[in-house]
């Protein structure tokens, strides 16, 4: 089978420092899913979302790049070709992904600043008095 030149990857926080692609567990081996059809991509994206995973996006990259890719990560990888049958995601994912979604990276910092104020209530009540002191 000839390799299209661009395929269709799913995305994980596209554009941020936090970027993952999307991988499927088959042994202990990762497979990424190339989609021949924008549209089968999509449909798969929302399927994984309907698995309340996080919703990916999909991009459109050259086939050849995604294949570096996954020779330099020792990825396995799998074309889709157009309108064959129906990919469905697996019904188990991982229980931890190499990449953390926006929301969940910016919890533990909240709970952190909400545990350990930066000053007691005795000194926010002395500065609290001089400010109100300066008016």
């Amino acid at each position: 089978m000839i390799t299209p030149m661009r395929v269709f990857v799913l995305i994980f926080n596209a554009g941020t420092e936090n970027e993952g692609i999307h991988t499927i567990r088959v042994s202990d081996r990762n497979k990424i899913l190339m989609f021949e059809s924008e549209d089968d991509a999509l449909r798969f994206a929302l399927m994984l979302e309907a698995q309340d995973f996080p919703t990916p996006t999909v991009e459109a990259i050259d086939a050849e790049e995604i294949k570096e890719f996954c020779q330099s990560a020792d990825y396995d990888w799998e074309i889709i070709p157009e309108n064959s049958a129906l990919i469905v995601p697996p019904e188990v994912n991982v229980e931890e992904t190499d990449w953390k979604p926006d929301a969940e990276e910016s919890v533990p910092e909240k709970q952190e600043s909400q545990q350990q104020p930066e000053f007691s209530d005795s000194e926010l009540e002395s500065i609290r008095r001089r400010l109100e002191g300066l008016l």
